[in-house]
């Protein structure tokens, strides 16, 4: 009679499958960058988990005084009085003896950084479960998000895996996906996924003790791979259609930034990084792609016109190097001596 009593839409059946697990779980956390913090701050906050220790990848030179700075994570878990461990790796023996003896029953991994061995991937009593920013088996890798906005996707998402030594070749066990907006860039869909894959993780953990996750084989003929990003890859080809070039600049945007050199007079050359923009009209005839036509008023303001392959490229904001960031009135008038009002 119970099963059928509504409380504001929900069944009790349904208030208790989606209660935290009691007693809650022993948890092991890996995880080193801001990603990974979403998912640690949902964990620590959830009833379902107890965090028994962090793992995080070693403190690294940062910056021009290249100080060694803790990773989000470790802040994160040292705010909370977490036990913080960062092995170089897990080939000594005793570190893996160290983690066994946490007595635990789930490894959560985030962006950890490392390739976990067989050794590390036994150690929980119930499993290892990664939270990956893609729909798997697309984009297995170290750069998912940067990656499917580059091909142009338009959809993305978050998978919940059980891991295996493979790069991210594990089970599925939940999904969840997400729209990718014609405007959203690395940053935006990073901030959007980190969120995502907390919840998602939330969710997978409630299901795991109640027997109520999938185990889907990943299909191989889908994989595609997300290689790690180089700072060399924001170099902007104004040759490529506009199309395509909108999506590569948004894949760079924050990081590593999209670039290019920009001849202000001959022999004289300016590095200009430029965030996303739109897509113009088409670029005049016999202009060079790459060409600075000058400001463009938009229903959002004046934007500075840049030729492509095929369209004009117009662009909002953008950093000369060496220079703070500037809107394109700014910049117009700073080097093309086109000043306005």
């Amino acid at each position: 009679m119970a099963e059928g009593l509504d409380i504001e839409g929900l069944s009790i059946k349904d208030l208790r499958l989606n209660a935290p697990p009691s007693p809650a779980l022993r948890v092991v956390f890996m995880g080193t960058p801001d990603f990974a913090a979403k998912s640690l701050k949902a964990l620590i906050e959830w009833p379902g988990a107890e965090v028994l220790c962090v793992y995080t990848q070693p403190d690294r030179p940062c910056g021009r005084g290249q100080e060694c700075t803790p990773s989000p994570v470790k802040r994160l878990a040292l705010e909370h009085g977490l036990e913080v461990r960062q092995p170089l790796n897990f080939k000594d023996d005793a570190d893996v003896a160290a983690l066994r003896a946490l007595d635990f029953d789930v490894l959560v991994v985030a962006a950890y950084g490392l390739i976990l061995p067989q050794s590390v991937l036994d150690a929980p009593k119930r499993m290892p479960v990664n939270v990956h920013a893609s729909l798997l088996p697309r984009w297995r890798g170290a750069a998912p998000i940067q990656r499917c906005i580059q091909a142009g996707d338009l959809v993305t998402g978050i998978t919940i895996m059980k891991m295996e030594l493979g790069l991210d070749s594990g089970p599925i066990l939940l999904q969840r996906a997400l729209r990718i907006a014609e405007n959203d860039h690395a940053g935006t869909l990073h901030d959007e996924l980190a969120e995502m894959g907390a919840d998602a993780l939330l969710d997978a953990l409630t299901r795991l003790p109640q027997g109520r996750l999938m185990s889907l084989a990943q299909d191989e003929a889908r994989v595609t791979h997300a290689a790690k990003l180089s700072k060399e890859e924001g170099l902007i080809d104004w040759n490529r259609e506009a199309e395509a070039l909108h999506n590569h600049i948004r894949a760079m945007h924050p990081w590593p930034g999209a670039y290019f050199d920009w001849e202000q007079a001959p022999g004289k050359v300016l590095r200009l990084t430029i965030e996303p923009g739109a897509i113009g009209g088409d670029a005049p005839a016999g202009v060079a792609p790459g060409t600075i036509l000058g400001q463009l008023p938009t229903e959002h303001g004046p934007r500075l016109a840049i030729a492509t392959a095929d369209r004009l490229y117009l662009v909002q904001r953008l950093t000369p190097r060496g220079k703070k960031p500037q809107d394109a009135a700014a910049f117009a008038c700073g080097y093309l001596k086109a000043c306005q009002g």
